[in-house]
């Protein structure tokens, strides 16, 4: 099942995808500039060979809700987040406002 909800960060409109799968949620809350998702992805990848695209995201890892994304401190950030002061240890939604323009 797949669910997509529109939801609002100290004013500032974001969307929260959750793919329920067997034993596992995939989870990202996303505007037009980045997301931050669940452990299922792969920084050191966009790190290392789709740095030339540019992605700003960060991972935030034993999370199952979105509520919980949104609160817990990211595992590890993109290059290009860091760019826009998203670093790792920051909290989801904190990183989630350095994306707004």
């Amino acid at each position: 099942m797949v669910e997509l909800n529109p939801m609002f960060i100290e004013g500032h409109p974001f969307t929260a995808v959750s793919v329920k799968l067997p034993k596992t949620n995939l989870m990202a809350v996303y505007n037009d500039k980045g997301y931050i998702m669940c452990g299922a992805l792969d920084v050191a990848f966009f790190n290392e060979k789709l740095a030339d695209r540019g992605i700003i995201a960060g991972k935030a890892v034993g999370v199952r809700t979105i509520d919980q994304l949104l609160d817990a401190p990211l595992e590890s950030v993109t290059l290009e987040a860091e760019k826009y002061g998203i670093t790792k240890g920051m909290i989801g939604r904190e990183a989630l406002l350095k994306m707004v323009d």
